[in-house]
C-alpha cells in the first residue's frame, strides 16, 4: 500500500517562506523520481519542481531561484524549501512519485500566501 504525505504546508506573508515534507512508504524510496505539483483554484495541476533518483533536479520558471527540491532516501522524504513566497503561489501542493512505471499522489497541502 503506497502512502505519499504531505506536511508543512500553510497561511503565510508575501515574501515569507514555508518547507513542505513528503514521507513515502509503500514504495522503493531511493528508486523512485520524486515530484512537487500545485493546483491553483480553476486552473491546471503544474509541475513545480521534480528530482531524480539521481538528485538530479529540476524546476518550473516560476520557481527557479525560489525555491528547492531535495530528498532524504534515509527517511523516504522529498523536501520543497520555498522562498520570496508570492501570492501567486498559493494552492494545493501535491507530492508525486514515479517508480516501477506507475505514478502515485499524496492528498495535498494547502499554501496560502497573502497579507
Amino acid at each position: 500500500h503506497v502512502q505519499l504525505v504531505e506536511s508543512g504546508g500553510g497561511f503565510v506573508q508575501p515574501g515569507g517562506s514555508l518547507r513542505l515534507s513528503c514521507a513515502g512508504s509503500g514504495i522503493i524510496f531511493r528508486f523512485s523520481a520524486m515530484g512537487w505539483y500545485r493546483q491553483a483554484p480553476g486552473k491546471q495541476r503544474e509541475l513545480v519542481a521534480r528530482i531524480t533518483i539521481g538528485s538530479s533536479t529540476n524546476y518550473a520558471d516560476s520557481a527557479t531561484g525560489r525555491f528547492t527540491i531535495s530528498r532524504d532516501n534515509a527517511k523516504n522524504t522529498v523536501y520543497l524549501q520555498m522562498n520570496s513566497l508570492k501570492p501567486e503561489d498559493t494552492a494545493v501542493y501535491y507530492c508525486n512519485a514515479v517508480t516501477a512505471g506507475s505514478d502515485y499522489w499524496g492528498q495535498g497541502t494547502q499554501v496560502t500566501v497573502s497579507s
